[in-house]
């Protein structure tokens, strides 16, 4: 973990994965979430329009919220995102060109990983941290195992199948964060069901981080 990661120092380690959202749900759907305790918020790039609805979340919340693309698989996407003030990159894959340019732009990269291999060349290009990805396939108790060889200080993050009955499992094996999509966010939803499905979700983690 490098220094410049500090996103979850004074913020709950729950990334929105908001896939599909419009540039005209960005303000009405990032304030909810917010304000329900959700200040991490990536916006994947097969989503329509996703320069732009970073760039008006940006605009809108300042410094209350950290926003970013999620889906990032080439070098040049990573200079967009930074145009548009977006400050995190997370990708799917392991691709250390884009960690490391993401690096020399000096924003937040967390890269998709699976295996120790991954794990480690991941960390050595300059990742600050690991999306675990897919988690629903790792399962915790293989997670587990990964964990026990890693740099003491490795921020995890675990994506996909995450629901707020998955916090409690995986705390428990030392994962750090979650990266929440489908359960939190589906296209069409409207702006109430999402806000009290994030507090739903936040009150859950809450609830699951005092435990560990």
């Amino acid at each position: 973990m490098t220094d410049n990661y500090k996103i979850f120092n004074s913020r709950r380690p729950l990334i929105a994965i908001l896939r599909g959202i419009t540039p005209l749900e960005a303000e009405s759907v990032s304030d909810v979430l917010i304000e329900a305790g959700i200040s991490i918020i990536e916006v994947p790039l097969n989503s329509p329009q996703p320069f732009e609805t970073i760039e008006r979340m940006v605009k809108f919340h300042g410094e209350n919220g950290i926003f970013g693309a999620g889906t990032v698989l080439r070098e040049y996407d990573v200079y967009r995102v930074q145009e548009v003030g977006g400050k995190i990159i997370v990708s799917p894959n392991l691709n250390t060109l884009v960690i490391k340019k993401t690096k020399e732009l000096n924003m937040h990269s967390i890269p998709g990983v699976f295996t120790a291999t991954e794990c480690f060349d991941a960390l050595d290009s300059g990742a600050d941290a690991l999306k675990f990805f897919p988690a629903s396939l790792l399962k915790e108790k293989n997670f587990q195992a990964l964990h026990a060889v890693l740099p003491e200080n490795t921020i995890s993050i675990a994506v996909g199948g995450i629901t707020e009955n998955s916090f409690q499992s995986w705390l428990k094996v030392n994962i750090n964060g979650f990266g929440l999509g489908s359960n939190l966010y589906k296209p069409g939803m409207l702006v109430e069901e999402v806000k009290l499905q994030a507090q739903k979700i936040v009150q859950a983690y809450d609830n699951a981080k005092t435990l560990y």
